[in-house]
């Protein structure tokens, strides 16, 4: 089926240079419109979906996105090869810009379903799977992975990964810097304990130029990320981009591609994208939830985060929660600084996750 909204989608192929990561309960589609105003030429992704949810389930409600979201990817979790060709072809009639494979997420649910980080255990499972799936659509397929898991934790071992992965036809990879535990360790824990190794994923990149690697996990400034630009294909930006979205604002001006302005001018046009929503029967606390973090360090920030807790889910709250929430701030707090300004090199050292 042909998107609708396919006359406002980006010529060409989408770059990876910048990516925001999916994640579970966070990356919804009133979070991808958001992040989408700091950062107008980022990859966004969908909070992963499993096959069976997307072929059975509501699917309006589980893939339905704003056509301002492009590039967006929709991640799936699945182990059949079968399912994941019908479920990425559901997923390109909507209109995503790409479909992309979990092998990374830990949780024990995900195991109990064989997907996820324990389909690094079985690379040739994966090729099979992303190969079907590339047969299926015309969009990009791509993978997400660990460095490793459990003890198979060895360089030769992610570079034999990737090797047979890579049969498929599959070119883009985009590695978490960490290895998987798949006992023992809870999803938030995995996401911390074991040891980042950047240089790991670089000399994946050196061993296979022919492969787009995209970084993901502990980076920790803006210019981190741009220096890491310079090696990889592109980076990946996950909790912090989520829990302080300003640095996302940061990020693309630091590349020459700023969006909105200044802090006031996203929450204005979050409220006006709010009441559209709340019209359509949205609760405005489904959307005022991604905002609570984008005065993280500037003035006023507790007051903005506490007038839109004690409000967001009161009966009666509307899209005017957000505006009235602007006035709890000094007019200091949502104005902008110029590229190069103290305040933005300052902010640069942001903790990106």
């Amino acid at each position: 089926m042909m998107p609708a909204d396919a006359a406002s989608r980006p010529v060409g192929s989408p770059s990876w240079r910048v990516c925001v990561a999916p994640m579970m309960d966070w990356t919804d589609r009133h979070c991808r419109y958001f992040h989408r105003l700091l950062a107008p030429s980022a990859r966004l992704y969908t909070e992963m979906l499993t096959t069976g949810a997307v072929i059975h389930g509501d699917r309006e409600h589980l893939l339905g996105f704003d056509p301002a979201e492009h590039p967006v990817a929709l991640q799936l979790g699945g182990s059949e090869p079968g399912m994941l060709a019908r479920a990425a072809e559901i997923g390109a009639g909507f209109g995503y810009d790409e479909i992309n494979l979990n092998c990374g997420c830990p949780s024990d649910r995900v195991q109990q379903g064989r997907f996820g980080a324990c389909l690094m255990n079985e690379p040739e499972r994966v090729r099979d799977c992303l190969a079907a799936m590339r047969e299926a659509v015309s969009v990009p397929v791509t993978v997400k992975t660990r460095i490793g898991v459990d003890d198979n934790d060895s360089e030769r071992f992610l570079q034999r990964f990737v090797a047979t992965v890579a049969e498929s036809g599959v070119d883009t990879f985009i590695i978490h810097a960490r290895k998987a535990w798949l006992s023992g360790l809870s999803p938030k824990q995995n996401r911390e304990v074991p040891p980042l190794d950047h240089a790991r994923v670089r000399r994946l990149a050196e061993s296979f130029p022919g492969l787009r690697i995209v970084l993901n996990g502990g980076i920790q400034r803006v210019d981190q990320a741009v220096a890491g630009l310079g090696r990889l294909t592109g980076v990946m930006l996950g909790r912090t981009a989520y829990r302080t979205p300003w640095v996302l604002a940061e990020l693309a001006d630091a590349l020459g591609v700023p969006g909105v302005a200044t802090r006031e001018a996203a929450v204005l046009a979050m409220a006006d994208y709010a009441e559209a929503q709340c019209e359509r029967g949205v609760r405005p606390a489904a959307i005022v939830r991604h905002v609570l973090g984008l005065y993280h360090g500037q003035p006023g920030a507790r007051a903005w985060r506490r007038h839109l807790s004690q409000h967001m889910h009161l009966e009666g709250a509307g899209p005017g929660v957000l505006r009235a929430a602007l006035q709890r701030l000094p007019a200091s707090a949502g104005a902008a600084a110029p590229a190069g300004s103290p305040s933005v090199a300052q902010n640069r050292d942001t903790l990106l996750t």
